[in-house]
């Protein structure tokens, strides 16, 4: 009889190793997958990393999808750390986006400088206010946030869609109702070809790390997901910290939507997230909710789909395919998650372990 048991733990060495085996493995099975379908899987892996680093372009289109995810990943990881399962994070990152277009709206006349940091800070708060909703909820109904926050995604995606086809909607735009699209003063400036959303990435993966290893507040977050009830016993307060950590949670996701519409965009749209906020969980949770770690991952996917969105161009593979690719990898990782942590065992009849 096979049983499954629970490791003892394994070195720091022994994990990068299954880590880099895993993957190898996956891009093996990917392959062969591939060549099954009548695709040269070796032609195909080369044409995936040039489509993703093989030029100037097409690295500075891999960095550009990077950045969102990349802020998604450690918002999300914040509300994690204390097992407070934020699957709203594409909400928030709406919500941001329609908090900093607002401004914009109102205040259109106003100088870069000034209304680039209006903008962002009209995003975290649209943002934290937004996964305040289900924290509270949790606090005083005991909902489930999981749900709470997967149903507000809908809410605020159809939120921006009412107002793309309705109060906000360019009348310039004939073909397609689209929001009016940002001058120049609400567009993120360019360095190095890329807006400055990936120098604002960096420095929140630096913040994060710091806040979650280095402070007070980190120790209590990370206290609070391992067991509430110790943390009360220790004499922290408990609906303070919630609240701090999903605001700053929803907060960062906002952020990120605020750069995905004025570096990216141009505009506010009802499809810019395009699933990364969904794509963010996965990301975070692989990178073990680890700030550095997230930044690798999330570049890792950015790689998968700028070079997924190249291979429907160079080979005529259909976007499908592509996304058969991501998939047989994320598989593969997640399940090196479970022989990282458990073990298959074989017990005799009548034998116990």
């Amino acid at each position: 009889m096979l049983k499954i048991q629970k490791k003892m733990g394994m070195t720091s060495k022994q994990e990068i190793l299954l880590e880099v085996g895993t993957v190898v493995l996956a891009l093996i099975s990917a392959g062969v997958i591939m060549a099954c379908l009548g695709y040269n899987p070796f032609a195909m892996y080369a044409k995936l990393l040039k489509g993703a680093l093989g030029s100037k372009y097409n690295l500075t289109s891999t960095i550009a999808k990077c950045i969102p995810l990349l802020i998604l990943s450690l918002g999300v990881s914040v509300a994690f750390r204390m097992k407070f399962w934020n699957i709203g994070a594409e909400g928030q990152f709406y919500m941001g986006a329609f908090g900093a277009t607002w401004i914009w709206l109102k205040c259109p006349n106003l100088p870069a400088f000034v209304m680039i940091p209006l903008m962002m800070l009209a995003a975290v708060i649209c943002g934290g206010l937004w996964a305040l909703i289900p924290a509270l909820l949790k606090h005083k109904l005991d909902t489930s946030e999981t749900l709470v926050t997967l149903m507000m995604n809908y809410i605020a995606v159809k939120w921006v869609t009412y107002l793309q086809y309705g109060p906000w909607k360019d009348p310039a735009e004939k073909n397609m109702p689209k929001i009016f699209k940002f001058t120049e003063n609400a567009t993120l400036p360019k360095v190095f070809g890329v807006h400055i959303g990936w120098i604002i990435a960096l420095i929140l993966v630096a913040a994060v790390y710091i806040m979650m290893k280095y402070t007070k507040f980190g120790f209590e977050v990370s206290v609070l997901g391992e067991n509430a009830q110790t943390a009360r016993y220790a004499g922290m307060n408990v609906v303070r910290t919630l609240i701090i950590a999903v605001l700053i949670s929803g907060g960062i996701c906002g952020l990120a939507g605020m750069i995905q519409a004025t570096g990216n965009e141009g505009r506010l749209a009802n499809d810019i997230s395009a699933g990364l906020g969904f794509t963010a969980i996965i990301t975070a949770w692989l990178a073990k909710l680890s700030a550095p770690m997230i930044l690798v991952t999330s570049f890792l996917f950015a790689i998968l789909l700028q070079g997924g969105s190249y291979l429907q161009v160079a080979m005529q593979i259909p976007a499908s395919v592509a996304e058969v690719i991501q998939g047989i990898i994320l598989f593969f990782v997640l399940a090196s998650e479970f022989f990282t942590n458990y073990k298959i065992v074989y017990v005799r009849k009548g034998e116990t372990k």
